[in-house]
């Protein structure tokens, strides 16, 4: 799609993945007009390096160590878990979390082995789906080589995610997508993005805005194709942005008052405890209602 030369050597080590490069450019063209009132897509930028760069100081060397309140702090940063991680680390304790976090990220096997011995540490099931999404978030803002292996970008068990929304077929609603949600697929897809946005004349900070691009997709398809159940969850007149936001988890924090929009084991709001927490926040308004997990 976005030259010859560069599909082939994709192909080698990955799928073909069959994206559209209309849907692409529309959407990168709405995203630098929507993030226009709050800073613009370089403010933006600037909060994806912070967020990792938070993720890299407390856990880059090691989990081993790190205590609750820090690792909260992190999670309120990854929007399908903050609603969930309460519960388990009340049950698992901070040092158990820690110690599975060390293997994920600093253990041995490949990225894929990682993730996957993560994820079957928790029980299984519907409600704690939101496990991948910790893991990936883990090591995707401490390593950002690995790419964003988020359910958001990709689930292949419900054929949902960013993958579908810019998939090129005339019914994409249709479509059977039959690319896995493994690292071959999460990479090939990077590798186009980033493909498109040098052909579009980004030279600086691809990586994250990918990362950006792709939020703002999906931000579209909770919009347009949602339905009434996440219409109810996400819609706030007047702020494109604010679904963007919300898939990258950079409205965490009220600065006004140091919340988080995670809620603990007795419903209390979790206080941000770092000093990067102003820096981080894009919220242009008051309270907004929580993110919803459209894949529970």
């Amino acid at each position: 799609m976005f030259g010859r030369a560069r599909k082939q050597a994709i192909s080698k080590t990955g799928p073909v993945l069959d994206l559209s490069g209309d849907r692409l450019r529309r959407a990168f063209a709405d995203l630098g007009a929507a993030a226009q009132p709050t800073g613009g897509v370089s403010r933006y930028i600037t909060a994806l390096h912070l967020k990792s760069a938070l993720f890299k100081d407390l856990l880059g060397q090691t989990a081993i160590g790190i205590s609750e309140t820090e690792f909260l702090d992190l999670a309120a940063f990854i929007a399908p878990v903050r609603r969930r991680i309460g519960p388990a680390i009340a049950r698992i304790g901070i040092k158990e979390m820690a110690a599975r976090i060390e293997v994920l990220l600093h253990g041995g096997g490949t990225v894929e082995e990682r993730l996957a011995f993560f994820i079957e540490r928790f029980p299984d099931g519907k409600e704690m789906r939101w496990v991948r999404d910790l893991g990936a978030e883990l090591l995707h803002f401490t390593q950002p080589s690995v790419p964003l292996m988020a359910r958001w970008v990709w689930d292949a068990r419900v054929s949902t995610g960013v993958l579908r929304e810019i998939w090129h077929a005339d019914d994409v609603d249709c479509t059977q997508i039959t690319a896995p949600d493994d690292l071959a697929t999460f990479t090939t897809l990077r590798a186009e993005l980033d493909g498109f946005l040098e052909t579009e004349g980004v030279y600086r900070d691809r990586l994250w805005m990918a990362d950006l691009l792709m939020a703002h997709i999906y931000a579209g398809y909770i919009n347009d194709r949602g339905g009434q159940y996440l219409r109810n969850d996400f819609t706030q007149e007047g702020d494109p942005m604010l679904h963007t936001r919300r898939m990258l988890g950079l409205d965490a924090v009220d600065t006004k008052t140091g919340r988080t929009r995670l809620r603990l084991i007795d419903g209390a709001a979790h206080e941000f405890g770092g000093a990067l927490s102003a820096r981080l926040d894009l919220t242009p308004a008051d309270d907004a209602p929580e993110v919803a997990d459209a894949h529970s």
